[in-house]
């Protein structure tokens, strides 16, 4: 798996965007989120992708100064009650967790978390314990990753073991009392 089939796998994750709208005030872009109805400055993801609803469609570009968004060559001025969505940034610890697990177990791990109903973007909690052992030879432990997509709980244990062979296992718990396994060795 690539680097760029990781990020497509990204892209289409549910939940992975905040959405809302804008509304200049007192010489101030300001993001209402849809979701929350919290109100944030947007200069806040100045130098972001940001994605403006227009003409029945997503255009993706980049937020600069004074509600300017950059398309390549193309720059829009966003206009009061448009429709935006700002990509959300994973949780950083989770972000060197994946980056750091073979091809394989991302797959399937990411891919089973969907079919449970979550998004890597809906992760409240991750402790990486493979980070603290980054130049050790033999790397065995666990890591604790807890989503919340609103409706569920999901909890998640990775039991890891890298020496000789490289051992992947991932169990999930969800509030319902659900649970799944999925290992992985190579």
């Amino acid at each position: 798996m690539s680097r760029q089939q990781r990020l497509q796998l990204f892209e289409f994750q549910t939940r992975a965007f905040i959405e809302g709208t804008v509304e200049h005030i007192n010489n101030q872009w300001i993001f209402f989120d849809e979701e929350t109805d919290e109100a944030s400055i947007l200069d806040d993801f100045l130098h972001q992708e940001i994605e403006v609803f227009r003409f029945n469609r997503w255009k993706k570009g980049i937020l600069f100064e004074d509600g300017k968004v950059t398309f390549g060559n193309e720059t829009l001025h966003l206009k009061n009650q448009d429709v935006v969505r700002i990509r959300k940034h994973l949780m950083y610890s989770l972000e060197r967790l994946l980056e750091e697990i073979n091809d394989d177990s991302f797959y399937q791990f990411v891919s089973h978390l969907n079919s449970l109903g979550f998004s890597i973007f809906d992760c409240i909690y991750c402790y990486n314990h493979l980070t603290f052992l980054k130049d050790a030879e033999r790397k065995s432990g666990v890591n604790f990753i807890i989503f919340d997509n609103q409706e569920d709980i999901c909890n998640v244990q990775h039991h890891f073991c890298y020496y000789k062979k490289q051992t992947d296992r991932f169990e999930f718990t969800l509030n319902t009392g659900k649970r799944t396994v999925i290992e992985k060795f190579l």
